[in-house]
């Protein structure tokens, strides 16, 4: 049997801590995982707020929780578990008197939670190990599928806006046309605006599209 914890009201166990808790992390482009876990949030809240307009805020400690709860597709691990060593009773379980509440012994989930926490550095160890090998696919497949951006001198061509030209997610992501000015190889490129003002250092392809009027 899988020792559990048992959580009995979550949105009241969120509402107890700071206010900023109950806030979706904004962090830099950098944090990868984050951010996918952030796309997973909004993804659940706008499902329920098609439901319950305007109480976002009400929704989020479910969201985070079942979120928490669910094995992730990259570890086949849950979150809660890789951080307590140990699965949770959801409402749900207890409601329904499932064959995970029922058989629930206080005295042998305390043994086995007790050799969980002594190989939880070794499940963490495997989950990341998990992730990182499903990354290394992914980016092998897309490595083996992607054709390289290759421009000519007087291409018309978009650039990727820096971070803090965007102002929400409704900002444009490429911004005003320039003119290739100069391939120094590498897929690095010289860039000139339409009126001949000089763009300061190079570019990388990868941060390059071509335009269409």
């Amino acid at each position: 049997m899988v020792p559990s914890l048992q959580v009995s009201n979550w949105a009241s166990y969120v509402r107890s801590w700071d206010k900023a808790s109950i806030c979706i992390s904004r962090t830099p482009s950098t944090n990868g995982q984050v951010e996918s876990a952030n796309r997973v949030l909004l993804r659940g809240l706008k499902r329920r707020l098609d439901k319950a307009k305007g109480t976002w805020t009400e929704e989020v400690p479910r969201i985070g929780w079942a979120y928490h709860t669910t094995p992730q597709s990259t570890t086949k691990e849950r979150p809660f578990s890789l951080v307590y060593g140990s699965d949770a009773i959801i409402l749900v379980e207890i409601h329904e008197n499932s064959p995970h509440f029922q058989n629930f012994l206080v005295e042998e989930s305390n043994e086995e939670r007790k050799v969980n926490l002594d190989l939880l550095d070794e499940v963490r160890e495997e989950a990341r190990i998990k992730a990182e090998a499903l990354k290394r696919r992914v980016e092998y497949q897309y490595s083996s599928k992607l054709r390289p951006r290759q421009f000519q001198v007087v291409d018309l061509v978009m650039r990727k806006a820096h971070p803090y030209q965007l102002e929400n997610k409704l900002s444009p992501k490429w911004t005003d046309p320039f003119r290739v000015t100069e391939a120094l190889g590498n897929r690095a490129y010289r860039l000139e605006t339409l009126e001949g003002g000089t763009i300061p250092r190079t570019w990388n392809a990868t941060n390059l599209k071509f335009y269409f009027s």
